[in-house]
């Protein structure tokens, strides 16, 4: 990452991850609305809030979708299981993408289909 940006970016870099715990609330798709406003916002005007807006959506969005599957797959029991697993990996990949964010490192989320470019 370079070393220009400011603090300020990084904090509204580190605020499109941190946004996407909003599902938390159990507000259905809050973890997609909370990092795209925060990225339809600032992206214009922070670089470094484009680049990990994106890669907050399309982690998000691939959380979702698998998500989804695993709703789907509760009818045989073993949904119930992987949806846990997929909250609890978003919950602990979201927390470490934003502390890396903050220190100015970069961060790609693994198994995320890449959406928005």
């Amino acid at each position: 990452m370079d070393q220009a940006v400011s603090n300020q970016e990084r904090t509204w870099a580190m605020l499109c991850h941190l946004s996407a715990l909003a599902f938390v609330i159990g507000i259905p798709f809050a973890n997609i609305i909370a990092p795209l406003v925060i990225w339809l916002i600032k992206r214009n005007e922070y670089p470094l809030v484009d680049y990990h807006g994106k890669k907050s959506l399309n982690f998000q969005i691939t959380i979702t979708i698998t998500s989804i599957i695993c709703l789907f797959l509760a009818f045989v029991l073993i949904g119930f299981f992987l949806l846990f697993i997929v909250a609890v990996i978003n919950v602990i990949w979201i927390i470490i993408a934003a502390i890396k964010v903050s220190k100015g490192e970069d961060y790609d989320y693994r198994f995320s289909f890449n959406f928005i470019k």
